[in-house]
Order: C-alpha cells, then structure tokens, then sequence
C-alpha cells in the first residue's frame, strides 16, 4: 500500500506539473511571455500561485520549461523536413529555411514570442542556445553546398549565422504583435516565404551549373511541403 501511495502521489505531482506547463504554453502562444503571468497560469489550473512554486522555483524557471518544451517542437519539424528531403546542400536549405518560415507564419504570437519578445537572462540563454542549433543545422548543410561547389566558397558558419539572422530579420514585421502595414508585411505567406529562401540562395551564390554559373531564382529548388 505504501509503494501505490507513493506511486500515485509522484503520478499526481507530474499531472499537476504538466497542467502548469500547458497553461503556461497556452498563455505565451497567445499573450507572450508577458502574459504569462504566475497568477494567470494558476488559475487556468484552478490552483493558487503559490502552489506553483512546489513544482518550479520561479516563473522564470517556468517559463524557460515553456521555451524549451516549444523550441524543441519546432527544431525537431525542421530537422524532419531536412532529414526528409533529397540528399542535396540545396534541397536540405529549402526545406530549413521554407519550414522554418511557414511554421512562423503558421503561429505568429508564439513565433515572435520565441524570437523576439523580450525576456528574462533564463529564457534568453535557451533562445541562444536554440539558435546555436538552427546555425549549426545550417553549418553543415552549407558545408556540403561549398563542398559540392553549388554555394560560393565561403565559411560555412559564418553564412549559416548570417542566414539565420537574415530569415529572422525579414519576419519580424509579419511577425510583430504591434506592427501593422508596410516593410513587406503586405506580402502574401507563399510570396515571403519564396523571397526569403530566394534570398538566401542568392547570398549564398546558389548555382546548379557550378560556380561560373551565376545564381538565379528561376534555378531553386521548390519549396518544401506545406508544413501540417
């Protein structure tokens, strides 16, 4: 009786523990992490504040499970559609940067939220470590293009990062939960999503033929599969 007891107890600290987390999810998803209030995310479980503090040392600590939790879900679907594509450099790009771009586009509050918001050091040190993942992704593939000679010769991580960067900078505006209007947030999704890979394989030198051959956005590969 003592070992279900304690089963059952430590099943119930987890239930609780996951409950705070999806409220938690669910208010940065739609509010950002500002919104995701101690008082908030208690009371969409239908406990007291403080008896969130029994499974998180602070709201920071909360809310970097939250980023982590949400990161990770969206690292792992760029990963898949990479992994999923043909085993070309460009192919591999076109399905980081398309699925990357659509998934944004697909959940803007929470993307600008994951991006951009302002946040806590806590928080703010998974974001960097995210983006050393999404940089290192890029790294390697790249390194391949180089390799290959269907990219430029270049560093391979110095393109990655300023690549990252690039595809950030150009959502921002779509992205903004207070901007409205202009700098390119008129364009349809399908339209930013082409000019932003296309983009992309320009800076890179993208060229099918070889380094001679002068990039072109005739040339690039299709975008990826819609992205679920």
């Amino acid at each position: 009786m003592v070992y279900r007891h304690t089963e059952r107890t430590r099943r119930n600290a987890q239930e609780k523990e996951e409950a705070f987390l999806r409220a938690a999810h669910d208010l940065v998803a739609r509010h950002g992490f500002a919104g995701a209030k101690v008082t908030a995310v208690a009371g969409a479980c239908g406990a007291s504040a403080g008896s969130l503090y029994s499974y998180f040392g602070s709201r920071d600590e909360l809310l970097a499970r939250v980023f982590r939790r949400a990161a990770d879900r969206e690292l792992a679907a760029v990963r898949d559609a990479v992994s999923e594509a043909p085993a070309t450099a460009p192919a591999r790009l076109d399905a980081l940067v398309s699925t990357f771009t659509r998934r944004a586009l697909l959940g803007r509050r929470l993307a600008w939220s994951l991006l951009f918001e302002p946040v806590s050091p806590l928080v703010e040190e998974e974001r960097l470590r995210y983006r050393r993942e999404y940089v290192a992704l890029g790294e390697s593939i790249i390194g391949e293009g180089v390799a290959a000679k269907l990219f430029a010769q270049q560093n391979a991580y110095v393109a990655a990062s300023a690549a990252i960067g690039a595809i950030a900078e150009a959502l921002i505006g779509r992205l903004s939960p207070v901007v409205s209007g202009g700098t390119g947030t008129d364009l349809p999704d399908v339209q930013l999503v082409a000019e932003i890979r296309n983009f992309c394989f320009r800076a890179l030198g993208y060229a099918p033929g070889g380094p001679s051959t002068p990039a072109s956005e005739d040339r690039c590969p299709a975008p990826a599969s819609s992205v679920p």
